[in-house]
């Protein structure tokens, strides 16, 4: 490898060499010279590529200015004061790297600092003394190739960091886009949790709505039975209805003067105390198992439901496997007869449907009886509304009604004489919403099962607002009936 030339006739001489030098054995002993004797060093020294005599540097490489970033050039120096021959020794010496000062702008050629410089006689001759001593570098053959790389200055030398030393790098800035995106997210996110709160609240508020409304309707319902129980002078149990009609609505209106009044008379009128009736446990049944069957099966025949009810689970509790056929066919029909009786005799339509239910334990019902059991649930279903839903009311007894009108519960009233008054009930309300042309179909409906004379004049009112005013409804009388002659023989 060879380095840079002066020109194209500046050969290298015999005892010059370009190639690199491994340093000499640890074990060689170099003399030093005194600090007296050897001229002052030149700090550059070693940035350039040294030769024997001054004559023989161009002219260029002395005038030109020092390169701060040339201490990685290679130097060789002949070695002139050894006298063991012909054999040259050559090293190189690789400086550390320092952080170069600014240096003014030279205006030579930028060239000419690459073009290596000539030595005089005597500083060749201080620099071969040098190179004889020790390597204390340490400094390893294998990183004199990279000693002899050249690093060319990029723009102003001064301005460059030195070798080994990184750049720092500028971090990027945050595009305001991401920013804006960020923002549109969070506040998605932040509309989303508050239409979720708002309808959470809502649903909240309509529920409480709801209750409030129910309670309301409930407490109305127990507080007139509650003056009914006053006025009958039954203060125990029209106490405990002021006391939950107070406990749902604690600002009732007339709820806590009514309750302070029941107090009062209750504590001045002594209620008796009623001793209970000690109970009566049945006699023992000491009849064997076929005289009960017969038993059973006679009381049946008398139409003593309950009696063979109570028969029949007497033998299936003393003997559950005798004759167990038979036994359910004749449970299932005291059951359904009593049922039956209960509905349809009796008014008690809560034990008919218990009755019924049980029947259909040991078989199904029949179409008749089956349809008897659910009039009378719609009947219950239609009466628990009384008060509180007229249009509920209306809508079950306008089932029952058609089919059997004449059903009743314990207070007496038909299935007929409820819907008629539920009907008259909810053509008032139609009025109040000045909903004339419903409530004079509800009028209708009314005086169709017969009816009064408030129903009649419901009815007027309703067709003038529905109609006109115009034609006012008067009862068709009925035509007169024209004499017949009797025919004379």
């Amino acid at each position: 490898m060879r380095l840079m030339q002066n020109s194209e006739t500046d050969k290298p001489r015999k005892d010059e060499s370009f190639e690199p030098q491994l340093p000499l054995q640890s074990g060689e002993e170099n003399s030093r010279s005194s600090s007296d004797d050897m001229p002052e060093a030149d700090p550059l020294a070693a940035t350039r590529l040294h030769f024997t005599s001054p004559g023989e540097a161009p002219a260029e490489s002395r005038s030109a200015p020092v390169d701060p970033f040339a201490e990685t050039r290679m130097v060789s120096v002949e070695n002139q004061s050894n006298a063991a021959g012909d054999e040259t020794l050559a090293d190189t010496i690789v400086t550390r790297v320092a952080q170069p000062e600014p240096i003014e702008t030279q205006t030579s050629d930028s060239l000419a600092a690459t073009l290596p410089t000539r030595l005089s006689a005597a500083e060749a001759s201080t620099q071969a003394e040098d190179k004889e001593q020790p390597d204390q570098t340490g400094i390893s053959p294998d990183n004199h190739l990279q000693a002899t790389q050249v690093i060319l200055p990029a723009g102003d030398g001064g301005n460059q960091p030195p070798p080994g030393i990184l750049k720092p790098t500028k971090g990027k800035k945050p595009s305001p886009l991401r920013w804006v995106v960020l923002i549109g997210i969070l506040g998605l996110i932040g509309v989303a949790f508050l239409s979720a709160f708002a309808g959470y609240a809502t649903g909240i508020s309509a529920r409480k709505a709801a209750a409030a409304t129910q309670a309301g309707l409930v407490a109305k319902e127990q507080y007139e039975l509650a003056l009914q129980e006053i006025a009958s002078k039954d203060y125990g149990r029209a106490r405990q209805r002021l006391e939950y009609v107070i406990q749902l609505v604690p600002d009732y209106p007339g709820a806590a003067e009514k309750l302070a009044e029941v107090i009062f008379e209750a504590s001045i009128t002594s209620t008796p105390t009623v001793a209970p009736s000690p109970t009566v446990s049945p006699t023992p049944d000491l009849r064997g198992a076929e005289e009960r069957l017969e038993a059973a099966k006679q009381q049946i025949f008398n139409s003593q439901w309950q009696a063979a009810i109570d028969t029949l689970l007497l033998l299936r509790k003393a003997e559950p496997n005798f004759q167990p056929a038979v036994v359910d066919d004749l449970l299932y029909l005291a059951y359904r007869n009593s049922g039956r009786d209960k509905i349809l005799k009796e008014a008690n339509l809560e034990g008919g449907i218990y009755d019924l239910t049980l029947a259909e334990k040991f078989g199904p019902l029949d179409t008749e009886t089956k349809g008897l059991q659910n009039w009378a649930r719609l009947y219950l279903l239609g009466a628990s509304y009384w008060d509180v839903d007229w249009g509920q009311v209306v809508y079950y007894f306008a089932q029952v009604a058609p089919a059997v009108p004449n059903l009743r519960d314990g207070s007496g009233w038909t299935a007929t004489d409820r819907y008629r008054i539920a009907l008259g009930k909810y053509a008032e309300q139609l009025l109040a919403r000045k909903e004339w042309c419903a409530a004079m179909e509800m009028y209708q409906q009314a005086l169709s099962y017969g009816g009064d004379q408030a129903l009649q004049d419901g009815y007027n009112r309703a067709y003038e607002k529905c109609v006109g005013s115009q034609v006012t409804p008067t009862e068709a009388a009925p035509p007169a009936e024209a004499p017949t002659e009797t025919p004379q023989p």
